[in-house]
């Protein structure tokens, strides 16, 4: 399964941005899938997650409330919806896809997009 992710760019504290995920080479709609992000000088963390149906998600206690995730498998896509943009969100964010549903370690996938850069300024 190939990822490529997009959406990504600059935004001010408060906006909001839309991440896509498309993927390829693989049935799409058998994969759980989640965002990650990493900051500068930071580990890799769990942000969101969709079960193959599109029907459950998680979602780290940071962004609740704030970040949306979601699904089309008729497109082979996965959405994040992001509002309310704080500084702190600022990372690299990744997408990925893995055979078990609703997991928040990053162990659990297999498959990873090459990342799209979210910057929030002050």
């Amino acid at each position: 399964v190939q990822l490529q992710a997009s959406g990504g760019g600059l935004v001010q504290a408060g906006g909001s941005l839309r991440l896509s995920c498309a993927a390829s080479g693989g049935t799409f709609s058998t994969y759980g899938m989640g965002w990650f992000r990493q900051a500068p000088g930071k580990v890799r963390e769990f942000v969101a997650t969709i079960n193959w149906s599109g029907s459950s998600t998680r979602y780290a206690d940071s962004v609740k409330g704030r970040f949306t995730i979601s699904r089309n498998n008729a497109k082979n896509t996965v959405y994040l919806q992001m509002n309310s943009l704080e500084p702190q969100d600022t990372a690299v964010y990744y997408c990925a896809a893995g055979p078990t549903n609703l997991v928040t370690t990053i162990e659990a996938y297999n498959y990873w997009g090459q990342g799209t850069q979210v910057t929030v300024s002050s």
